[in-house]
C-alpha cells in the first residue's frame, strides 16, 4: 500500500476506507461482514479509517471501535462531530459550540474505545459559532492529548483560512470525484497553499461511478439515494450516459469503471487521499487495485472531455443539505 501525507506529517494510506454505509443510508447493513472488511482493508494495508459520530446515530463508531480492537496501532482512526441528530435518528442542526465539541469528542472516544482520535473534523461549519471558538475548543482537545490532528468538511476557503490561523488544519474532507468537481474552483488552491491534506469523499460519486446502478430499482427501498437529485427522473438518465463513457474507457485499460474513476481522484495530486466507502470485502479489493491503474495525460484528457466541471446533471444533495455547504 502506497502511503501520502496529510498537512505537514500525517501519514496515511494513499486509499482510506469510509466506513458510513455499514450502518446507514445505504441499504441494509451486514456487520459481520463490515467487521471482516474493515480488518480485509487493515491487512492490505489500509490505515485511514473515516467514521462519524452521526452515522448510525454512533453505531458505525461502535462497529469501527469493535472492529479495530487489538489493532489500534495500525490505523489512523477519523471521525466526526457537528450534525447533531437525536436518539430517534432526527436530524437537529450543526454545532459547533466549544461545550458540545467537548462533549462530543468525549462520546466518540468511548464509542470507539480508543483513548485518542488521530483526525477529528468539524463535519460541517456551525453558521452561528465562530469558526474560531469551535477550532479553538478543537485545539484543547489536541492538548489534553484526546486528538491528534484537526480537519474540516466541506469548509469555504476563508472558513478554512480562519481556522488555521487558530490551530494548524490537517485535512479538509470534501466530496470530489468526476461528476463532483467543485473543489477545483477555490478550495484545492487554498489548501495547497497552507499546506492542508485533502480526503475527497464519495470519489465514486456515492456508487454511480462503478457502473452497477442502472436504474433506481437497483437501490434498496431506504437507501437514500433514491431521494438524491442526481438519481431521479432526467438526471438519472443523462448521469448514466456520463458513467456509459467512463465503463467504456475502462475496458480499453483493463480496468473496472470504479478503478478508473479512483485512479483520476488520485492523480490530481499526491496531497489528495480518497476514502471510497464500502461494506463488502470483494469492492475493498477492487477499490485497492485503483493504485495498479496508471493514466496517460492523454487519458486524463480524455476523462476531463467527457465529465468536464459541471458535467453530473443535479446537484450534489437535496437544497436543505446544499445549504450546509462551503460555509
Amino acid at each position: 500500500m502506497r502511503q501520502r501525507t496529510l498537512g505537514s506529517d500525517l501519514t496515511v494510506s494513499a486509499i482510506g476506507l469510509g466506513c458510513m454505509g455499514m450502518s446507514e443510508f445505504y441499504g441494509a447493513g451486514d456487520e459481520a461482514e463490515s467487521m471482516a472488511t474493515i480488518q480485509r482493508a487493515i491487512d492490505r494495508g489500509t490505515t485511514l479509517l473515516d467514521t462519524a459520530d452521526m452515522y448510525g446515530v454512533g453505531r458505525n463508531e461502535e462497529l469501527v471501535g469493535r472492529a479495530i480492537k487489538g489493532r489500534r496501532g495500525s490505523v489512523i482512526l477519523a471521525t466526526k462531530f457537528g450534525n447533531v441528530r437525536g436518539a430517534d435518528g432526527a436530524y437537529r442542526g450543526v454545532n459547533g459550540r466549544p461545550e458540545y465539541v467537548r462533549a462530543a469528542c468525549d462520546a466518540s472516544l468511548r464509542r470507539l474505545g480508543v483513548e485518542t482520535i488521530d483526525l477529528y473534523y468539524q463535519h460541517r461549519v456551525d453558521p452561528d459559532t465562530p469558526i474560531e471558538e469551535t477550532v479553538g475548543a478543537m485545539a484543547e482537545l489536541v492538548r489534553a492529548g484526546k486528538v491528534r490532528h484537526l480537519g474540516l468538511s466541506e469548509a469555504a476557503p476563508e472558513t478554512i483560512r480562519r481556522a488555521h490561523k487558530v490551530h494548524p488544519i490537517t485535512a479538509l474532507q470534501t466530496e470530489y470525484s468526476l461528476w463532483s468537481r467543485d473543489p477545483e474552483d477555490a478550495i484545492l488552491a487554498t489548501v495547497r497553499e497552507l499546506g492542508i491534506g485533502f480526503v475527497a469523499y464519495s470519489p465514486l460519486g456515492r456508487g454511480f461511478l462503478t457502473g452497477q446502478i442502472k436504474q433506481v430499482e437497483d437501490l434498496a427501498p431506504d437507501d437514500y439515494r433514491r431521494n438524491s437529485p442526481r438519481f431521479q427522473g432526467d438526471n438519472f438518465r443523462r448521469n448514466l450516459d456520463l458513467v456509459a463513457a467512463v465503463e467504456a474507457m475502462a475496458r480499453e485499460k483493463g480496468c473496472t469503471a470504479a478503478q478508473l474513476a479512483l485512479a483520476w481522484v488520485l492523480a490530481q495530486g499526491s496531497d489528495i487521499v480518497p476514502i471510497p466507502g464500502t461494506k463488502r470485502r470483494r469492492y475493498l479489493e477492487e477499490n485497492i487495485g485503483a493504485l495498479s491503474v496508471a493514466l496517460t495525460a492523454d487519458d486524463l484528457a480524455r476523462l476531463d472531455a467527457v465529465l468536464p466541471p459541471g458535467a453530473a446533471a443535479g446537484t450534489r444533495y437535496a437544497a436543505a443539505q446544499m445549504q450546509a455547504l462551503n460555509r
